[in-house]
């Protein structure tokens, strides 16, 4: 069998020997696509274009689509079980093509990372690129070869649950943060040893559904599309994302999985995009739901030739039912033909059809390296992000503690560190925040420990309840108590007897993710009140927050507020690291954090048309101003900000100017600052927000290092897309500039532009 080469962020020297290019070029794999293409009846074409799901009760249908030599297979984790399955399809099969193997491969395999939205809070796209190596090179060495990632959706409204697998709000950090994680799933070219084909999704602007409602309806002006939506999935694609997944949703009435504006005009025309487009689970067959289709055959036949390839169901009914359509005349065979060569040419550039099968002896040691828990760790550690520290409660000194109380259900438990997306056949490693506290402090600080109140379950039951019924077996069921007032009572008691509180709430990893948005920012269940109940005792209070989007506080009067997300196999390590100072929060926030789900949808990047000096103070009721800002995290060390300077007053259209700023840290010791640089045109042809992020730098300085950056202004980061022209302009305007620790960075100056009123650049 084939021997899958171990590629991760430690193993520099060793893929120095790898191939660095792929190994035929272009025009040998159309020229052998074609070939094969000539050969294939309209059934083995339609085969070609289905993903099947792998579940245990549909085993005989599975065996069968393989020896009939079926396109793809969807939760096959196992590499006896993909040898097998490409077996079957090799030596049964008529034409010997290779089967593909597609995973939810989103934040890790086995090693688990911080979820996307934590890792996003980062701001370092070189750890996040790392990361997702990591987790690629463990989803090959199984036999996975693509993954239904990254999420690049901008989300505005933290009801929607899909926040957690995106990077915020901001089209400038969610690009910067989808090019990451393509190049880390792939690698340098399709078929980087060790590496996997990147599905950027979901395309597209499905983070706009109307309430923040899971799958409903996006209506959103082509300006806000382009200038906003839109922005992620061009990096991505420019990265080289071999794959993009459809949306769900009718985008301004015509659905994601149907429109030719989107997948052929935009994405294959425009962009230039030459991978394939799969659609979201059972989304051509839901064509007949949003009312634009009759039939599995008329779904199939305008998927496709809107520029969709490839139909992910539980059955595939579109995509049998093409043959049909193909003889029905409702579809030509030269966009079927298209499509399918879109497909066989992946294959081809993973090298399936020279070398289909995985080591299996060897896949075990690269889930196990020791290295990837270390690099899951250094991510959870970079993406932390401390939101309040009143006095220096944080860090914690050792030599003075004696007793620590922990409280909360989710601090014990080993699953909600792990997050959504995370799948028990891959026996992902966990531990809980308890054990790692407990594990850094060993016998000279006491560690008590009280669950408080329980994380009641969902009132919409998640669909995916079966897998966390497995992760209760594999990792034990969420400690609860047997009733809240006890709990809570519980839980004073023993905050009262220890020198310091630490009081982990949050939501359960089931209460975010897909099918999980919510019509309100409160902690579940009555953990507020076990809150206010702890700090009431007077004993200083630490909040650690695991969550995968902002959460409604009530303005705690806790000392510090870290928040940890879904940390990951490393982050109860990383979190105990961070909390006594062996590492120095450095995140920074990528939304703005609102008061309440009242004030939803919120962003930092408005525009202002009435009495700007009044902006919050719109609610008659209470400010509506955010508790945090986009960007905000603060640390163990304190920064300044001086002498910014613009190295030219005027440009014209085209050029770039430099804007240089002198960042010191003015503490005691080192620490991370992430620079950001915002941008505002002034006037123009169109009413402008009144910041946007246009630059980012992350850095460390030693405690009274002085360090002067630069950015780089440009026409990426002057132009944008104007409805009156319906294209992309730079106008003639003066532009402000700021650059701090956060979009309300005071530091400003500015430059004019000359482009000739509403010139394009």
């Amino acid at each position: 069998m084939a021997v899958v080469a171990i590629l991760t962020p430690s193993l520099a020297a060793s893929a120095r020997s790898q191939p660095s290019r792929p190994a035929a070029s272009e025009e040998e794999f159309r020229a052998r696509a074609n070939a094969l293409i000539k050969e294939m009846t309209p059934e083995e074409k339609a085969a070609q274009l289905a993903i099947l799901f792998a579940l245990p009760p549909m085993q005989s249908l599975v065996d069968k689509r393989a020896a009939n030599g079926g396109g793809a297979f969807l939760f096959v984790t196992d590499p006896k079980e993909t040898n097998r399955l490409q077996h079957l399809a090799l030596e049964k099969s008529r034409l010997k093509i290779p089967l593909l193997f597609g995973f939810d491969v989103i934040h890790g395999l086995r090693t688990i990372f911080p979820v996307p939205i934590g890792m996003a809070a980062s701001w370092d796209p070189a750890m996040v690129e790392r990361s997702q190596s990591v987790a690629a090179s463990e989803a090959r060495a199984v036999g996975v070869h693509w993954t239904f990632g990254p999420m690049v959706d901008i989300a505005r409204d933290a009801r929607w649950g899909r926040l957690v697998e995106g990077a915020g709000e901001d089209p400038y950090l969610g690009s910067a943060m989808a090019a990451a994680q393509v190049r880390g799933f792939q690698g340098s070219f399709i078929g980087s040893p060790g590496h996997i084909v990147a599905g950027a999704k979901h395309f597209a602007a499905y983070g706009a559904a109307a309430g923040g409602r899971d799958y409903d309806e996006v209506a959103v002006s082509e300006a806000d599309l382009r200038n906003v939506h839109l922005p992620p999935f061009k990096a991505a694609v420019d990265a080289g994302a071999g794959n993009i997944m459809s949306a769900y949703m009718p985008l301004n009435g015509i659905p994601a999985t149907a429109n030719h504006w989107l997948l052929t005009d935009i994405l294959r025309k425009e962009w230039g995009f030459q991978g394939w487009v799969v659609s979201d689970n059972e989304g051509v067959n839901n064509l007949k739901t949003h009312g634009v289709s009759q039939s599995a055959e008329e779904s199939a036949a305008k998927a496709i030739s809107a520029g969709l390839d490839m139909e992910m169901a539980l059955f595939n009914p579109a995509m049998n039912s093409l043959p049909k359509a193909i003889a029905d005349g409702k579809i030509s065979e030269e966009q079927v033909d298209g499509a399918v060569r879109r497909v066989l040419e992946t294959k081809m550039r993973l090298g399936l059809f020279d070398d289909p099968y995985v080591d299996e002896a060897r896949a075990e040691l690269v889930l196990s390296d020791p290295r990837h828990l270390d690099a899951a760790r250094i991510a959870a550690e970079r993406s932390a992000v401390l939101l309040k520290n009143e006095g220096g409660l944080l860090p914690l000194d050792v030599s003075k503690l004696r007793s620590v109380a922990v409280i909360g259900s989710l601090a014990n438990s080993s699953r909600d560190t792990l997050g959504p997306w995370v799948f028990p056949q891959n026996k992902p490693v966990a531990q809980s925040i308890l054990t790692g506290l407990k594990a850094r402090l060993g016998a000279k600080v006491t560690v008590s420990y009280a669950p408080g109140v329980a994380i009641p379950p969902r009132v919409n039951p998640s669909p995916f309840k079966e897998i966390e019924g497995a992760f209760d077996e594999m990792l034990g069921s969420r400690p609860a108590p047997a009733d809240d007032e006890r709990g809570i009572a519980e839980a004073v008691r023993t905050a009262e007897a220890a020198d310091v509180a630490i009081v982990v709430v949050g939501e359960a990893s089931d209460q975010i993710g897909e099918t999980a948005s919510r019509s309100s920012l409160d902690l579940p269940g009555r953990q507020q009140e076990l809150l206010d109940a702890v700090v009431a005792t007077g004993k200083p209070t630490i909040v650690l927050l695991m969550n995968g989007r902002p959460l409604d506080l009530k303005d705690t009067r806790a000392g510090a507020i870290l928040d940890i997300w879904y940390p990951g196999s490393a982050g109860a390590a990383a979190t105990a690291n961070l909390l006594f100072g062996d590492a120095v929060p450095g995140g920074k926030l990528p939304f703005l954090w609102p008061r309440s789900a009242s004030q939803l949808p919120m962003f930092y990047a408005h525009t202002t048309s009435h009495d700007p000096k009044n902006a919050y103070k719109r609610y008659w009721n209470e400010s509506n101003a955010p508790v945090y800002p986009f960007g905000h995290g603060i640390s163990y060390t304190t920064f300044s900000y001086s002498n910014l300077a613009v190295d030219r007053q005027h440009i014209r259209a085209g050029d770039t100017v430099t804007v240089s700023v002198d960042v010191r840290n003015t503490g005691s010791r080192s620490g991370d600052e992430v620079a950001q640089l915002y941008l505002h045109q002034q006037s123009g042809t169109a009413a402008r927000p009144v910041r946007e992020l246009k630059g980012f730098q992350r850095l460390t300085l030693k405690a009274g290092e002085t360090r002067k950056i630069s950015f780089k202004i440009g026409p990426a980061e002057l132009r944008y897309w104007n409805a009156a022209v319906r294209g992309w302009v730079i106008d003639d305007a003066i532009f402000d500039v700021a650059v701090g620790t956060d979009s309300t960075a005071p530091l400003q100056s500015s430059f004019e532009v000359s482009a000739g009123s509403g010139g394009k650049p």
